[in-house]
């Protein structure tokens, strides 16, 4: 065990850099560096205990740092390293799938007009339930309409504290129709987004397969 003096005169050494350091006996140990809490640099021949969780360097008998070791993790930095990993795999996917999307362009056209034809024909079939649903969403709302006036000339003709509810058959018609307008007005706003989101595919492939082509834009 070194002695206080034979520590203190270690430690003044190191912090200047003097070089060629010469250290016999117990110098000849590794040394630890650690920052306390307070932000103040020490130097010794073990970590304490209340550091031992710490990050800390060691140094070789020259006072050069040869490894850095790792204190325990707080929350935010595993979550933080966890994100980055999250992150890389992602990546990696996306990656992959790129490579895989490459491939495919390549084997399945041998031209961007063969890829210009086969979007015509799928974004038509889209455009035809389109416009079929706006033609069940017309009936119904024309539907809707009569009954709304059916509904109010009953409310017109039985008021009162004698008034009759309105009939069980009529109340049904129209919940019913109301619920038809809701569902074909869902199914038309995701037939649109899906008619959008085939017209940006089909431009991300063209200009992929021109680009893997090297062929002019528009060719």
């Amino acid at each position: 065990m070194k002695t206080l003096l034979q520590k203190i005169c270690f430690s003044i050494l190191l912090a200047s850099g003097i070089a060629g350091l010469s250290i016999h006996g117990a110098y000849a140990e590794n040394v630890y560096k650690w920052v306390d809490d307070d932000g103040v640099t020490h130097y010794g021949d073990s970590i304490p205990p209340n550091h031992a969780t710490s990050q800390y360097s060691i140094l070789n008998e020259q006072g050069v740092e040869i490894k850095v070791v790792g204190g325990a993790l707080s929350s935010e930095d595993r979550q933080q390293l966890k994100a980055q990993a999250e992150a890389e795999e992602k990546a990696r996917e996306e990656q992959a799938t790129a490579v895989i999307r490459d491939r495919v362009l390549l084997s399945t056209y041998l031209s961007v007009d063969e890829i210009e034809a086969l979007r015509d024909r799928r974004v038509e079939l889209v455009r035809a339930q389109i416009q079929v649903t706006k033609l069940y969403l017309n009936n119904l709302r024309s539907k809707l309409e009569r009954l709304e006036q059916e509904a109010q000339r009953h409310s017109q003709q039985n008021t009162g504290p004698k008034a009759q509810p309105l009939d069980e058959k009529l109340a049904r018609e129209l919940a019913d129709t109301i619920d038809s307008i809701m569902l074909y007005d869902k199914t038309l706003k995701e037939s649109e987004a899906e008619q959008l989101r085939l017209e940006n595919k089909f431009i991300g492939d063209i200009n992929r397969f021109l680009e893997l082509k090297q062929l002019p834009a528009g060719r």
